[in-house]
């Protein structure tokens, strides 16, 4: 189509290869553009492609592998992708809304607004559908604690966080805070948000109905933020900082307004359809909205509530200025749907219609600055789709050449017990959490009955929702596929320790640089994993984001598929709790003790083991334990449960102490190497207390499901022992545990 010579002029440059590569596409994109156009595109709409056709928006490099996870069955309410969200049904009418999300690059330039923004961004996508978040979590990866570096971005991450959350007024109920080397430079921020709603009442992000005005609603539009999308799909480089304009900003007061303002609007029954202005901005919301409705939209940009003057017709399509919405509404009813915004005091403005061409026409005082067919623009349309090459990492020689025989036993278990309580990825995150309103709502179930995972009333259905996010990015490092699956494993049995079933996953998959075959290799066999994993457990994936390029010039960062999780309690007085209860309740571990230490916190940090296999992992006895604990928790056989992770059997029963204020009496012959016993991190183990008079039940519960389960003593008052040996008092213990963090950062 052509556009006539105004538009041309007004370029005021000759748009080239060049000019594309200074966009981030490819020579080969914007050859594949000319095409698709049928000619040259202008600067604003190649800016456009850029923003639409970057990794964070299109996929492009890891949509291929994303279909074959399981993305339906089990209670989806919607397709995977298909909205903002996930939508999951949890009885009794209503509906389930979850997502998590990256704001990687943003936090390692600027933490405090590139964790802010990462927050309410999360947060929109849950109520752009309908639904009122009722918590949040987050999954954060830093480098090394005692590097200076790591400290800034630490305590600006954790402020952003906790200003944003406190101040919006949702809960953050729940997380997992790792510090590694690898994530120096790049640190991972994955905020997650959870929401319930009516299912019946969902809006859906498509534009419909010929001639319906299309609504601008929220703050208004800044130089802030332009070309995020971009800039979340590049390495990071000692240059980045230079792109701070690309890192939005945040209000979450305005936020709170627009929350409020966009579920009272939905009860008018004026709303076709919604969306977030997300990343790439207007561009996105009205070209993913108009495609997924099969049709165009007229926009007069200058009628986009501006905070700058003068901004180009680019600029407005590319800004990422926080809290705005896009709707489109029934014609005739534009007044009453501004009324309620205006009530909130939130700017909601009339900036174009929809059309039935299927092309977006973007005008800037009359002048007619771009023309796109919004269905080239978008994942699932005219975005590129790759396939890229992978193969085995080399440093997987190293892996196999590990031989624990090279590693003396231990020979002093309270001295590494206290070593590993103190470790940062085990310590307390008490300096981390106090910083978030976690009780805001009053809905917080774990407030003061811990359990491993965060479980939430949902207020008016009836139920409580368990959640959690997971993933031990070392054990996907050692083995990407098996790493895979133990994320997700980990995840069903934080869910089903606490007593809750697992329904649905959502994931965010934080990788370094696709084009590098050996990490691209990393992504294939994690994506592999975690689809095997999610389909044994029923849990399909309601959609997530990917986030490649979580690189600096030292390399990659830990491959980290982090999996965000939800389950539903039916009957929350079924919520069970990780902490020992009364003196003389038995104590027990459920599921295999096998004889290994590989890519555990002790080999790794006490033992300084950079390169061993994943520990032992099997699918079908996880599934076994799940489904017995299950059954277990239901008949009221256990008062308390907690999984072994990092740190092994020790570190869950001083867990388990701590929780309460009560000691242990334990006592365990080994046959096979000490460390791996009570440091190992084998998967599928559980440490249980039950009262003496459900000591029969749980062992005949266990033999006749074919699950080991091994006495190892009781509950005491305060005092520790361990193979006859006086460890001392809990609180002694709890004291190292919960200032080791403190004392790095002091």
């Amino acid at each position: 189509m052509s556009l006539g010579p105004v538009l041309y002029l007004r370029a005021k440059m000759k748009i080239t290869q060049e000019t594309a590569r200074q966009l981030r596409l490819t020579d080969e994109e914007f050859d594949l553009i000319c095409q698709k156009l049928g000619r040259t595109p202008n600067f604003t709409e190649l800016c456009a492609f850029s923003g639409m056709w970057s990794e964070h928006c299109s996929y492009k490099n890891s949509i291929k592998w994303l279909k074959t996870l399981p993305r339906d069955g089990g209670r989806m309410l919607v397709a995977a992708g298909e909205e903002n969200a996930g939508l999951m049904d949890m009885g009794n009418g209503f509906g389930v809304v979850f997502k998590i999300e990256s704001h990687n690059h943003p936090s390692a330039i600027e933490p405090f607004q590139g964790a802010a923004t990462g927050v309410g961004g999360i947060q929109r996508d849950i109520f752009t559908m309908g639904a009122r978040p009722i918590a949040s979590m987050n999954s954060l990866r830093f480098g090394k604690l005692e590097d200076a570096k790591t400290q800034h971005l630490l305590a600006g991450v954790v402020k952003g966080i906790g200003h944003y959350g406190n101040c919006f007024g949702v809960p953050t109920v729940g997380g997992e805070v790792y510090f590694e080397d690898r994530y120096h430079t790049n640190p991972l921020v994955n905020a997650m948000s959870v929401g319930i709603m009516k299912a019946a009442d969902m809006v859906s992000a498509t534009a419909a109905g010929l001639g319906n005005p299309v609504i601008y609603v929220g703050s208004a539009t800044g130089k802030d933020g332009i070309g995020g999308a971009s800039f979340a799909s590049a390495d990071i480089t000692h240059e980045s900082v230079q792109e701070l304009p690309a890192v939005q900003v945040g209000d979450p007061f305005q936020e709170k307004k627009l929350l409020e303002a966009c579920l009272e609007v939905l009860h008018t029954g004026a709303v076709v359809g919604m969306q977030d202005m997300g990343a790439a901005g207007i561009i996105c919301s009205t070209a993913e909205m108009s495609a997924k409705g099969g049709v165009g939209m007229h926009i007069d940009l200058e009628k986009v509530p501006t905070r700058q003057e003068n901004m180009k017709a680019w600029e407005l399509l590319l800004s990422e200025s926080q809290e705005r919405m896009l709707m489109v509404v029934e014609k005739g009813r534009e007044a009453e749907v501004i009324a309620v915004f205006e009530k909130w005091d939130l700017s909601a403005s009339e900036i174009g219609h929809v059309t039935a061409d299927g092309l977006l026409q973007f005008h800037l005082n009359g002048v007619l600055e771009a023309s796109l067919p919004a269905h080239e623009l978008v994942l699932g349309g005219g975005a590129p789709q790759y396939t890229r090459d992978y193969r085995e990492p080399a440093y997987f020689e190293k892996i196999k050449a590990f031989d624990p025989a090279t590693v003396p036993d231990l020979e002093d278990l309270q001295g590494a017990a206290q070593q590993m309580i103190a470790l940062p990825n085990i310590a307390s995150k008490r300096w981390v959490y106090t910083q978030y309103d976690s009780m805001v709502g009053a809905a917080n179930m774990v407030t003061n009955s811990p359990s491993d995972a965060a479980v939430v009333l949902a207020k008016g259905t009836g139920k409580a929702l368990a959640m959690t996010v997971d993933c031990n990015s070392r054990y996907v490092f050692a083995d990407p596929e098996k790493g895979g699956m133990m994320a997700v494993a980990e995840a069903a049995r934080n869910i089903v320790c606490s007593g809750g079933e697992p329904i649905g996953v959502t994931n965010c998959l934080n990788f370094g640089n696709p084009y590098d075959p050996e990490v691209y290799y990393q992504f294939v066999k994690a994506v592999t994993g975690m689809g095997a994993a999610c389909r044994a457990f029923n849990t399909p994936v309601t959609g997530g984001n990917v986030s490649f390029y979580n690189q600096n010039p030292d390399g990659a960062v830990y491959p980290t598929p982090t999996i965000g999780m939800v389950g539903v309690l039916d009957n929350p007085s079924q919520h069970m709790t990780l902490n020992f209860k009364t003196p003389g309740d038995l104590i027990y571990v459920l599921g295999h003790l096998p004889n290994d230490i590989a890519s555990s916190e002790y080999l790794h940090k006490i033992k300084g083991v950079e390169f061993s296999p994943a520990p032992y992992f099997n699918l079908e006895e996880e599934l076994n334990l799940h489904k017995t604990l299950t059954q277990l928790i239901r008949q009221s056989t256990l008062v308390s449960a907690h999984d072994l992770s990092e740190g092994g059997l020790i570190v869950a029963l001083l867990e388990s102490g701590f929780a309460s204020g009560k000691g242990f009496t334990v006592n365990a012959q080994t046959t096979g190497r000490k460390d791996a016993f009570w440091l190992g991190e084998a998967q599928g183990r559980v440490v249980v207390s039950v009262p003496p008079q459900q000591q029969k039940t749980l062992e005949e519960t266990c033999v006749a499901a074919g699950l080991p389960c091994l006495l190892l003593g009781q509950v005491t008052e305060t005092q520790v022992e361990v193979n006859g040996e006086d460890w001392g008092k809990i609180l002694d213990w709890q004291l190292t545990y919960d200032s080791a963090i403190e004392k790095i950062l002091a």
